[in-house]
């Protein structure tokens, strides 16, 4: 058993995160363009990052949504042209999820338009700290994933 101050602090670790969660997600969403959410900005900058060609279902469990709530993010962003369906190339009855040249660009211009926040954020920061914070969240982030997938707690 852990104890209780040890517990309040990651407590408070999560909560902290949260609210950076929500306050960035704010920022982030002032900065995109009418009719793009974070959703879609996240959807594109996940292909980008892990490889696209996943399905939908692949997608919503890596993002811990329903499924429902995943094909409406694709939806939104095959409108926009920012990503493609291709048939599954083993399963005839499932799509694949394929960033376009123009989803690409919209991902590359919404982080050029959070450069100025993101300037603000480097300004009242040290170099040394975000380091020191970006390798920290990142060991979270790798245990939390398997922590996830060794407990079968992804939506």
């Amino acid at each position: 058993m852990q104890d209780d101050d040890a517990l309040r602090e990651t407590f408070a670790i999560f909560n902290e995160i949260g609210i950076v969660s929500q306050l960035s997600r704010a920022m982030f969403e002032a900065r995109l363009p009418e009719g793009a959410g974070l959703p879609h900005f996240s959807l594109l900058n996940h292909l980008i990052r892990v490889e696209d060609g996943r399905t939908p279902l692949a997608l919503a469990r890596a993002f811990q949504v329903p499924k429902n709530t995943m094909t409406h993010t694709i939806s939104g962003a095959v409108r926009h042209g920012w990503v493609e369906l291709r048939p599954h190339p083993t399963d005839g009855r499932s799509k694949t999820v394929w960033l376009t040249e123009a989803g690409r660009r919209f991902r590359d211009d919404a982080i050029a338009a959070l450069a100025p926040d993101l300037a603000a954020v480097i300004d009242a920061t040290d170099a040394e700290g975000r380091a020191v914070l970006l390798e920290r969240l990142t060991e979270l982030r790798v245990f939390l994933d398997g922590y996830r997938d060794r407990n079968g707690s992804a939506s």
